[in-house]
C-alpha cells in the first residue's frame, strides 16, 4: 500500500466525518485553513509518542489511536481552550492494513469524542511514532497559564489520580482481575477534561494537565508563579481499584505517575466557595499554595521536602 493509498483508505473518510466550523479546509491541500473568530486567541500544542517510550511494543493500535489525541487534547484542556482541530504526522515501519484499521478506529472514536476535526498530516516510514498537533481558541487575553498561582490558593485536581501509571504493571495480563481491568481503562482511554477546562476562566489562577505526575506538574506551576505549596496525601484521590490493587502504595502512584490527564489547578479560596456544584463535583482540594519555595507533602508528624519526580522522556521508558 502506497502513501496516497494509505491517506485515502484509512484518514480521509475521518476527515469528512468529524466537521468543525473553525476548520475551514481540511486534508487534500497544501496547508489546511483555521479561521480564528474575532476576539479569541490561537491555542495550539503538540505531542510526539515513540514505541517503546511512551507505549509498549506491540500496543493494540485502536488503544494507541485513541491515546495520542487525548493526550494532546489534554494540553488544550489545561489551557482552558475550547477544541477546533489536529494534524497527525504517523511514521510506521510498514503500512500494514490491519494495523492501519485499528488505529484509524480508534482515531475516529477519539476525535468524535473531543470534537476535534482532522485538518491534515503526514505519513513516513521509519520506527513507529507519531506526533499529534491540537488547535484550540479561547477568549483573547483569557487563557489558562502556569503562572498565576498565589500564597492562599487553594489546590485541586480533577477525578482520581495514579490508575494509568498502576495500569502499566497489568499490561501483559491475559485475565486481569475487574480492579485490573479498571485501571488499564484508564491507560488505554484516558479523557481530557476539555468541558471543566473551560468553565474553569475566571476562576483558576493557574493551570497544568497531570501527564508526567502531581509532583512534577504541580512543581511546573510553582516554579512558574515563583511559590510553593503543601499538599495532604490523605486528600488526594484515589480510585477503589487503585487502592484495592495498591493499598499504602496507592498514594505513591497518585503522587508520582503519570499519564492520569487529570487537572490540577489553584483557585483562591473565595472562588472555590462560589463555584458550582458542576466544577466542584469534578475536583478535589487537595492542599494550599504557600509563600515559602518548595512543594511540600504533609506527613505525621510534620512537613517533608520530597522532590517531584515525574516522567523524564530522556530517562524513562514505557
Amino acid at each position: 500500500m502506497g502513501e496516497f493509498e494509505l491517506i485515502q483508505k484509512h484518514f480521509l473518510p475521518l476527515a469528512c466525518s468529524v466537521s468543525n466550523d473553525a476548520l475551514v479546509l481540511g486534508p487534500g491541500d497544501d496547508c489546511a485553513i483555521q479561521r480564528i473568530p474575532t476576539g479569541r486567541d490561537l491555542v495550539f500544542s503538540i505531542d510526539t509518542m515513540v514505541e517503546g517510550i511512551h507505549f509498549p511494543e506491540s500496543y493494540p493500535p485502536e488503544y494507541l489511536g485513541w491515546r495520542a489525541l487525548a493526550a494532546a487534547a489534554s494540553d488544550l484542556a489545561a489551557m482552558g481552550a475550547e477544541p477546533a482541530c489536529f494534524t497527525l504526522a504517523l511514521t510506521l515501519p510498514e503500512a500494514d492494513d490491519h494495523w492501519l484499521t485499528g488505529f484509524a478506529r480508534g482515531l475516529a472514536d477519539a476525535s468524535h469524542t473531543f470534537r476535534l476535526a482532522l485538518a491534515g498530516g503526514d505519513t513516513t516510514r521509519g520506527p513507529l511514532s507519531l506526533s499529534v498537533q491540537v488547535h484550540g481558541t479561547v477568549a483573547e487575553g483569557r487563557g489558562l497559564r502556569r503562572s498565576g498561582a498565589r500564597p492562599g490558593d487553594l489546590i485541586c485536581v480533577s477525578g482520581t489520580l495514579g490508575d494509568a501509571g498502576a495500569a502499566l504493571d497489568y499490561l501483559e495480563e491475559t485475565q486481569p482481575t475487574d480492579n485490573m481491568a479498571q485501571v488499564l481503562e484508564r491507560y488505554h482511554h484516558p479523557h481530557p477534561r476539555l468541558e471543566l477546562g473551560e468553565s474553569l476562566i475566571g476562576l483558576a489562577t493557574s493551570a497544568i494537565d497531570i501527564s508526567d505526575g502531581l509532583m512534577a506538574d504541580l512543581g511546573h506551576i510553582l516554579e512558574a508563579s515563583g511559590a510553593g505549596a503543601t499538599i495532604d496525601p490523605a486528600l488526594i484521590p484515589l480510585s477503589p481499584a487503585l487502592s484495592g490493587l495498591k493499598g499504602a502504595r496507592a498514594v505513591d502512584y497518585a503522587l508520582n505517575a503519570g499519564d492520569d490527564y487529570e487537572l490540577c489547578v489553584t483557585i483562591p479560596e473565595i472562588l472555590w466557595q462560589g463555584a458550582s456544584d458542576a466544577i466542584r463535583n469534578q475536583m478535589t482540594v487537595i492542599g494550599t499554595v504557600n509563600q515559602d519555595a518548595g512543594l511540600h507533602i504533609k506527613d505525621s508528624p510534620g512537613l517533608t521536602d520530597r522532590p517531584g519526580a515525574g516522567f523524564d522522556h530522556f530517562r524513562s521508558k514505557a
